[in-house]
């Protein structure tokens, strides 16, 4: 206001009830190193938040910042700044949907909620969620397949189609077998037309897999599965409108490649689930 509006310093001060000599001393101070970390801190945090289309949370954004940065700052300084700047992750929708269906097959829940596995390929998860585009006021819907690794939460495989039918879950595991030939995990999903088909079952059976399934109306039996659904529309499909088709199987396969290669996870170790896959190999 006194460079601007050419306010006489003295006036300014009585308003604030600072001294003069306190405005001068301010004015000639020189920056503390930890000043001088948190506006370097920041300019990061608003170019990762950015980035990544405000999905990163204080956790996220520690790991983000500490791994590119080649730095370690605490999550909670991180957490602090983040308030100051009115930053905060994307809020989650939860909502879920079930479909009645009359099983050929049902399995035991062999699983039974032990999401641990110590090495890759011990134990899948798979599932099937649905996804709307808007062409005009008419509403389309895609489908997601995919299998989820429990050692390592990488997406083993995937299928996107316009229907929800066998075919998509077939062709879904048929890639991870392709691309797992010597993987035999515990095969865990819910009880959907899918999985509790016969052929489906045979398909299992055949390559050496034990087959294991949630119980009637239990979600967090299948909780994993569920929570990476949550990640995936809360990072990617809730921040926007969709009205393409082409646009949104784009932004599914994006978002997949980005989790898998890219997203740092601190229960991996800060790793991504590719490097922690690849970890084990090594």
């Amino acid at each position: 206001m006194n460079e601007t509006e050419h306010y006489p310093i003295q006036k300014l001060c009585a308003i604030v009830h600072i001294a003069r000599s306190a405005y001068y001393k301010w004015l000639k101070r020189m920056p503390s190193l930890s000043q001088t970390v948190n506006e370097q801190l920041v300019e990061w945090i608003k170019q990762h938040y950015e980035e990544r289309n405000g999905i990163l949370g204080y956790r996220q954004m520690t790991v983000v910042i500490n791994r590119e940065h080649d730095v370690h700052f605490n999550k909670k300084r991180i957490y602090r700044l983040m308030q100051i700047l009115h930053l905060r992750s994307v809020t989650r929708i939860k909502k879920k949907t079930y479909i009645p269906s009359t099983p050929q097959i049902t399995a035991e829940n062999i699983l039974n909620r032990d999401f641990h596995a110590d090495k890759p390929n011990e134990k899948w998860l798979t599932d099937v969620t649905e996804f709307k585009y808007y062409v005009g006021a008419v509403i389309k819907k895609l489908y997601l397949s995919a299998i989820l690794d429990l050692y390592d939460r990488r997406i083993v495989a995937y299928k996107i189609s316009d229907s929800n039918n066998n075919h998509l879950v077939f062709s879904t595991f048929d890639e991870a077998i392709e691309r797992n030939p010597d993987a035999h995990p515990i095969f865990h999903s819910d009880r959907g037309f899918q999985y509790t088909n016969k052929l489906f079952h045979q398909k299992l059976s055949d390559a050496g897999m034990i087959q294991s399934m949630s119980r009637v109306g239990r979600c967090i039996d299948n909780g994993p599965m569920e929570g990476w659904w949550g990640i995936l529309k809360s990072e990617m499909y809730y921040l926007r409108k969709f009205t393409d088709k082409d646009e949104l199987i784009s932004a599914i396969e994006e978002y997949i490649c980005y989790y898998n290669t890219k997203r740092y996870q601190i229960k991996l170790k800060c790793m991504t689930p590719m490097e922690y896959h690849e970890a084990y190999i090594a």
